[in-house]
């Protein structure tokens, strides 16, 4: 429970990868021309001037450097080099768990280290959507597969599980992606979501061992810190923004997070717990279905760019961009808080639950409806 997570917990994981994300942003910044990273304005984009890309990378930096200088601390401590004992007494407790999750980890940041590469050359030479969503379902796929990273669904076919997993994978890579195309909203909305979803997995015991649930929350906020030091450079007027790299990277590990993270169990009582990471994410995933129904009725490829987005379409019911990400947070917030609430209601309030952020989003959606129909 939230009582038993120390603030310094919090602050720990939070701080490094902040400060490096912030860091590492401004070199990024000023090397990215000289790297050909350079997003020029299009017809189909919103910023009006030539911006650096390659923020995802700082992204990934600032995860992976925290991490591989909390292994090397790890091993030294392990192999008695260091004491255990300048260590706060909570966190010795953890350092079994920690050597044991550790192997997790770092499959977990590999495979994510190759959508990032493969974003980074989409971002500098252009890849074809083919190889890219070939590649996204080979990682998802080899997760599922090697690593048994899959969906509690309590669906007892395991071929059915199986493919849901890669497709809740790719899809949550891809809605990231799409959500990437307006100053500070896919960070954003990626830090609120990651947030939401480590308060719900340090705040409610995990159903097997009734403790909260540090690894997976804590990796989490070391995202969520990432994320706020990129935020300080892709704040409207953007400096830099994450393109492919970064979007790839972030979907990858928020989707991975939800696979290994336990909401419920089979002898739970509470198994509507299970639908909290669709509340978390259903802004995201309403973005993505309804940006592939559009470009589908309009007999268009869906996977031809354009401005049929969420936030496009707020701005064309007279939004102004900064409104439209407000909104765009604001609705993921109501929807995610859903999730926490999922925890304290039973299956009926759970389905009352579920009925509002379904409401939420149907009005969201008649009103962009009215607006794309008065263009």
């Amino acid at each position: 429970m939230l009582s038993e997570v120390p603030l310094w917990f919090v602050a720990a994981v939070l701080a490094p990868s902040f400060v490096t994300a912030l860091a590492t942003a401004y070199l990024v910044r000023r090397w990215a021309p000289g790297w050909g990273l350079i997003d020029k304005p299009a017809a189909r984009k919103v910023h009006l001037v030539p911006t650096p890309l390659g923020g995802g990378l700082a992204i990934w930096l600032a995860v992976v450097l925290p991490f591989a200088v909390g292994q090397v601390l790890l091993e030294l401590v392990a192999s008695g080099v260091l004491s255990r004992h300048w260590l706060p007494a909570q966190a010795q407790l953890h350092l079994d768990g920690l050597l044991h999750q550790s192997p997790r980890l770092w499959i977990l940041l590999a495979a994510g280290t190759v959508l990032m590469a493969m974003g980074l050359f989409d971002d500098r030479w252009g890849l074809g959507w083919k190889i890219r969503l070939a590649v996204q379902l080979g990682v998802a796929a080899a997760c599922v597969t090697l690593q048994d990273w899959r969906l509690t669904a309590f669906i007892n076919v395991p071929w059915i599980t199986w493919m849901l997993s890669v497709l809740w994978i790719v899809a949550l890579i891809n809605s990231f992606n799409m959500l990437d195309n307006m100053d500070g909203l896919s960070a954003g909305i990626a830090a609120l979501a990651a947030g939401l979803l480590a308060v719900v997995l340090l705040t409610n015991p995990a159903p097997d061992t009734h403790q909260p649930q540090l690894f997976i929350g804590g990796f989490l906020l070391v995202l969520v810190g990432a994320l706020l030091g990129f935020l300080w450079h892709n704040r409207p007027v953007a400096k830099l923004f994450m393109g492919d790299a970064g979007s790839y990277f972030v979907g990858f590990c928020i989707a991975i997070c939800t696979l290994q993270a336990t909401f419920t169990s089979y002898e739970s009582t509470s198994q509507h717990t299970v639908f909290a990471p669709l509340c978390v994410l259903a802004v995201p995933l309403y973005d993505l279905c309804t940006v592939l129904w559009i470009r589908t009725r309009e007999g268009r490829s869906p996977f031809q760019a354009d401005k049929s987005h969420f936030s496009h379409r707020l701005v064309e019911l007279g939004l102004t961009k900064g409104q439209a990400v407000l909104t765009i947070y604001l609705t993921t917030a109501t929807c995610g808080l859903g999730a926490l609430l999922l925890y304290r209601v039973d299956g009926i309030g759970a389905g009352i639950i579920l009925l509002m952020i379904l409401c939420v989003l149907s009005l969201i959606a008649i009103l962009e409806t009215t607006g794309r129909r008065n263009r």
